[in-house]
Formats: structure tokens, sequence, C-alpha cells
């Protein structure tokens, strides 16, 4: 079986989209997934399964997140190796004055439901985005910085952030990048990140 990482957009945050953990863990299991494991409250989970593309997972997801709890939320699904190619990548983190907890990752979705994507079609995808984000004026303040990797190297496209004044007093938003690029994103801390990479490679 192989182990799967997905994150969700949007839920437990501000109030919006209430979804306990545990009840999430048990609506993945009726997915036919193994192991369903929780990260924190704000959306990461890690399953295992032996059939079927991240994307078919991914939209299955969606379907069963909708039936079981009400809203529809996008969802991404990376593979184990996939999420440690985007641990990988981030510029910033071997800078020896870059704070780990300056550092996020706001991954771009493409939406599931739209069905199957080749390699083809996720390079697409990334140069569509990469294209918009070099002509951006970033809002940044002094000392921000963001560095955009596309489809390949990754799975999907990620915006990394270094952001020594903190996420909160930050333009460079979540939903500035939704609205800016024109695609539905979410956006997790460095810690968080480096956490998904390890549970789902067995080290955590």
């Amino acid at each position: 079986m192989s182990t799967f990482v997905a994150l969700l957009r949007g839920i437990n945050v501000g109030g919006h989209a209430p979804i306990p953990m545990a009840e999430l863990r048990d609506s993945l299991a009726g997915l036919g997934f193994a192991n369903v494991r929780t990260y924190l409250q704000s959306g990461n989970a890690m399953f295992e399964a032996d059939a079927g593309s991240r994307q078919d997972h991914a939209a299955a997801i969606e379907v069963r997140i909708e039936r079981d709890f009400g809203p529809r939320v996008g969802v991404r699904v990376l593979s184990a190796e996939e999420m440690a190619r985007v641990a990988a990548a981030n510029p910033f983190a071997a800078e020896p004055d870059a704070a780990e907890q300056w550092l996020h990752a706001t991954f771009l979705l493409s939406s599931a439901s739209e069905g199957d994507f080749g390699p083809a079609t996720e390079e697409a995808f990334g140069a569509v985005y990469r294209a918009a984000f070099d002509k951006l004026t970033l809002p940044a303040q002094e000392g921000e910085r963001a560095a955009f990797v596309g489809t390949p190297p990754l799975a999907t496209p990620v915006v990394y952030l270094c952001l020594p004044h903190g996420y909160g007093r930050t333009k460079l938003s979540n939903a500035y990048f939704e609205r800016s690029l024109g695609a539905a994103a979410t956006t997790r801390n460095w810690r968080t990140v480096r956490a998904l990479e390890e549970l789902s490679a067995g080290r955590g």
C-alpha cells in the first residue's frame, strides 16, 4: 500500500467548515482508506491505499466530505514521495538566518472534481500559474520574500514564503494568492509541512 497526504482547504479556520478530526478520520476510513490519521485541526490527513490515483482519492474525499459534513472543500492529495519533494524544494529552508517560524508554503489547488490529471496537464497547470505569479507586484513588507516552484519538479505548484514579521501581519496571505492568481489555495506553516513529510515517510 502507498501512503498519501491530503490537504483540505479552509476547514476549522475562523469557525468556517467545522469538522471534528475524529469524524473526519471515520469518514475517510469509510472510503476504504487504511491507517487514517490527522494532524492538528486544520485539514491535514494521511492514509494508505493500494488502488487509484491521488486525483481519484482527492475527488472521492471532496464528495465524501460534502456528503458527511455539508461543505464542499478543495482537496489536494500528494504521495509521501511528492510531499518529500515539497519539503526539499523550499529555497529559504537552508538559509541560516531564516527561522522556521518565518516559513510557510501556499499550495495551489486544481479542482479534483474536474477529473484525472496526466503529467502534461499538471505541467500546463503549473505553467499558467508560474506566468501569473511572475507578473505580480507583491505587496511585501521589508524582508518578506516569496518564491514559486511549479510542476515539475512538484506535483502541485507551491509558493514558498519567508515572513519575518509573521503570517498574521503579512499581505502575502492565502486570500491574496487566491485572488491574484485565480486559483484555490491552502497554506501551511513550515513546521506542519515538515511534520507531514516525516509522518508520511514513517519517521514520526
